[in-house]
């Protein structure tokens, strides 16, 4: 089992930092010198690694901006020279808004290809169940009739397809190849 600092560290890398870019380029456009964008960035990591819970957090983007947003307000409270056009654009640009940054679509575009491609890299029975069970919601009964197998067979695809992707996902730096799933796959067979 693990720690609720492990969990918390865990949350961070899957659900916060996919949105660095994102935060980035809304920093870069609020003219925010690199080097205190690095700053705020190291800052904002601290602090979302030092909550004592995160479960409750239903948008992890949306509290990531809010984080950065309030270290850089409170950074430029503390400055003793605040360009003006700095404090104007950083009021000017909502990230409160539930429209995603053009960032943000970009970054859910490039994670729906990934998907997509490692749901095309299943085995062939494994993609054609996960597809009809969790891509257009077909019950599992429906599933079973039309390709002449058990409605245990189908749970156990749609399952394995899952967790397949889910591994594939999780793997630091792995490319999106259809070998690459397959082989995760045999590694589950094989043990």
């Amino acid at each position: 089992m693990t720690s609720d600092r492990e969990h918390i560290v865990k949350w961070v890398a899957n659900e916060v930092m996919p949105h660095e870019a994102g935060v980035r380029a809304w920093l870069r456009r609020a003219r925010v010198p690199a080097d205190e964008i690095d700053d705020l960035m190291q800052e904002a990591y601290a602090k979302l690694v030092g909550l004592q819970r995160v479960d409750q957090i239903e948008s992890p983007d949306g509290y990531f901006f809010q984080v950065v947003r309030n270290l850089l307000t409170d950074k430029l409270r503390r400055a003793r020279v605040v360009r003006i056009e700095t404090a104007t654009e950083i009021d000017a640009l909502s990230v409160c808004s539930d429209e995603p940054s053009p960032e943000q679509a970009t970054a859910a575009r490039r994670e729906l290809s990934r998907v997509q491609a490692l749901i095309q890299a299943l085995p062939e029975r494994c993609r054609r169940v996960f597809e009809l069970r969790k891509v257009l919601g077909v019950p599992q009964r429906e599933i079973a009739r039309q390709l002449g197998i058990s409605e245990s067979a189908v749970e156990n695809e749609a399952v394995r397809g899952m967790r397949l992707i889910m591994r594939a996902l999780q793997e630091e730096g792995a490319e999106v190849r259809g070998d690459r799933v397959r082989k995760t796959n045999d590694r589950s067979r094989n043990g």
